[in-house]
């Protein structure tokens, strides 16, 4: 991003690519309106979903082909993430019962962490559990479902990308406790979809990723700079812009910045000593 002859990394930490969307044509629109980084989450893509057949693996290619087509059109570096997404399990255990829906939960984690292992993806995510009301049996196994994944990503010493509820200071600090039992540092969980919790207090040392509309983003900027920002874009044709717009991380950066309510040094901190230190990745410019 531009901004007063100033040149600054824009990360937008949570986005999807789809097939059928806009994709090279999204991540073009980001790049034009000042973003240099993306990081991509795949999606339990709708012509894919054969998980009880063939796994994750169909479904992890597609994002991994997305993102270096992208990155081949455009000069935004692409990192990525996966994991099963957890509404997975509702679905499949509709479809095979849920003592092999978690199963299959397990492996696409397995799977995730090769691909970790082979520097493909850099975190274990978006994984967690529904973010509406299941029964009992379903939320317990998701709950196990999200504690392997968090045990993968403390042995392999990677960052887990955490889709639950709506995110409040109880959900943290739940959080950060089975974190702490599993031996992940907290600072490597990253609360997708957040909302401006940035404090110690709110967060119970997770990472908030949080979803940049302008509110958020001044309450955030208000409170401290310890975060991230998304859209958590999903390149659906049927619902364009959602969930946020892919050019609103740039946008706001650059807004913010020229009124003041971000300095210089928390855009650093932001879109590059945050990443850098939640994901070990490298945030440049060249």
């Amino acid at each position: 991003m531009r901004s007063n002859d100033k040149e600054f990394p824009v990360l937008d930490n949570h986005i999807h690519l789809q097939k059928q969307g806009d994709n090279v044509e999204a991540v073009k629109r980001f790049e034009r309106a000042g973003g240099t980084h993306l990081i991509l989450s795949h999606l339990p893509y709708h012509d894919l979903r054969e998980w009880d057949k063939k796994g994750y693996e169909p479904i992890y290619k597609r994002t991994i082909d997305l993102a270096e087509l992208c990155m081949k059109k455009t000069s935004v570096k692409i990192f990525v993430t996966l994991g099963p997404y957890p509404v997975d399990l509702v679905q499949l255990e509709e479809k095979a019962g849920l003592e092999k829906a978690e199963k299959i939960l397990m492996n696409g984690m397995d799977l995730a962490s090769e691909y970790i292992e082979q520097g493909k993806a850099i975190a274990l995510g978006e994984i967690g559990r529904p973010h509406f009301n299941v029964s009992k049996e379903i939320l317990e196994a998701s709950n196990r479902v999200m504690k392997y994944g968090i045990k993968r990503s403390a042995a392999l010493d990677c960052s887990v990308v955490l889709h639950t509820e709506t995110t409040t200071p109880n959900v943290c600090e739940e959080i950060g406790k089975i974190a702490d039992d599993i031996g992940l540092k907290r600072s490597k969980v990253v609360k997708h979809y957040s909302p401006p919790l940035v404090t110690e207090k709110e967060n119970h040392g997770l990472f908030p990723s949080i979803l940049a509309n302008g509110k958020n983003i001044k309450e955030a900027a208000s409170k401290g700079n310890r975060f991230l920002l998304e859209t958590d874009y999903l390149d659906d044709p049927k619902r364009p812009g959602a969930v946020l717009g892919i050019k609103n991380v740039p946008k706001k950066t650059r807004l913010f910045y020229e009124e003041g309510i971000l300095e210089e040094d928390d855009i650093w901190k932001i879109h590059k000593e945050n990443p850098e230190e939640v994901y070990g990745i490298d945030i440049d410019l060249s």
